[in-house]
């Protein structure tokens, strides 16, 4: 193909739909409208029934900062409202929610062959080292367990502790854990579960894990309402849901491992593969290359969500395709490739190639790879 100049372009696709979640309705869903509008798309999207008024008034911002009105447009209602769309003919979907709406989604937009982005839902581990500071380990863990009430999908929910610093670790987390209180008001330093239905998850997890073998080390049972204590569960049995199964609440799972090995095996045996936490000061890249997901932050929590440039996304349940960094730009264009020829040279395309000319080939080729 000497004769031939090559290029590779990324086109628009058109007018991308984006459902975005109701946990954080700015931070999350501008992954996607920033990006799809940034490549040239338009957007319709669709936010959380819990947020709509999020919604609108990012799409007011981007008008006010000076885009075309008609570029991003936003529909509310629930649920209908969101398979409507994936049935309106957009061109692409991004979609950030649970694994099982995201499956829903997916139903939807196949009627159609309509590609599909999903972030969905996690069961994040961070792990302990023999050489990890307990210190910073212990607070990132209580960050990443309990901020915005457990309700982040790149949270902790489980730890896996080495053997050798286990109970001290488990000390400093159950400190910093009986430091918070959950309430309305201005000192509370959690506040009430999103949807009430989702205390009935935290409540039913609480009581599976208690039921395979674990013991409550700081709060209790959570009982009625939304506004849920937090929770440190110990040695929980990895098959209780609440090890393997996403709860989205505030709680937290701290197991005992022998080893790291021990620790990456069980951190890898759920479905999801969102992200995930190593602390260790000799090992932290090795370990944290063997985790199962998308995304890990080495002696830190969540530090990746923060980076621009790195791209967002998981695999298994977690979802596909990603948001941020320039794979997130290209995961709203699609590729064309375009050849043109230069000059002419020996036509193989064609209905009236001689044996001659297949000898030139076969001289050729020998020439170049013997």
């Amino acid at each position: 193909m000497l004769n031939q100049s090559a290029s590779l372009g990324y086109v628009p696709y058109g007018v991308i739909g984006v459902i975005g979640p109701w946990n954080y309705p700015v931070f999350t869903p501008m992954g996607s409208l920033a990006y799809a509008l940034a490549a040239g798309n338009a957007v319709v999207f669709k936010p959380s029934e819990y947020t709509p008024a999020v919604g609108t008034w990012l799409r007011d911002s981007f008008v006010r900062a000076g885009g075309p009105a008609g570029v991003f447009e936003v529909v509310t209602g629930l649920g209908a409202t969101g398979a409507a769309l994936c049935r309106a003919g957009v061109d692409k979907v991004a979609f950030t929610g649970s694994t099982a709406t995201g499956k829903a989604v997916m139903a939807a937009c196949a009627e159609s062959l309509t590609p599909v982005v999903i972030e969905a839902g996690g069961k994040d581990a961070l792990l302990v080292d023999e050489d990890a500071d307990l210190d910073a380990a212990a607070e990132a863990a209580v960050w990443g367990a309990y901020s915005n009430a457990g309700q982040t999908c790149i949270g902790i929910e489980r730890v896996y502790a080495h053997t050798r610093v286990y109970d001290r670790f488990v000390e400093k987390v159950a400190e910093r854990t009986a430091e918070l209180r959950a309430g309305v008001d201005d000192a509370a330093r959690l506040g009430p579960m999103t949807m009430p239905r989702q205390g009935d998850v935290v409540r039913a997890h609480v009581a599976d894990a208690l039921a395979h073998g674990g013991t409550l080390r700081v709060g209790t049972a959570p009982g009625g309402g939304s506004t849920l204590q937090p929770v440190l569960l110990v040695g929980v049995g990895e098959e209780s849901t609440a090890v393997r199964e996403e709860t989205f609440g505030p709680t937290l799972v701290v197991n005992r491992v022998a080893s790291m090995e021990e620790a990456v095996d069980r951190a890898n045996a759920v479905r999801y593969g969102l992200s995930g936490s190593v602390f260790s000061r000799r090992r932290g890249r090795e370990l944290a290359a063997r985790l199962r997901g998308g995304m890990v932050a080495i002696n830190s929590v969540i530090a990746f969500a923060a980076v621009p440039a790195l791209p967002f996304g998981g695999v298994g349940d977690s979802g596909f395709g990603r948001i941020h960094g320039a794979d997130g730009l290209r995961e709203f264009a699609y590729a064309r490739a375009i050849t043109r020829q230069r000059f002419p040279l020996l036509t193989l395309t064609t209905m009236r190639r001689t044996p001659g000319v297949d000898r030139i080939v076969e001289r050729i080729i020998r020439a170049l790879y013997g």
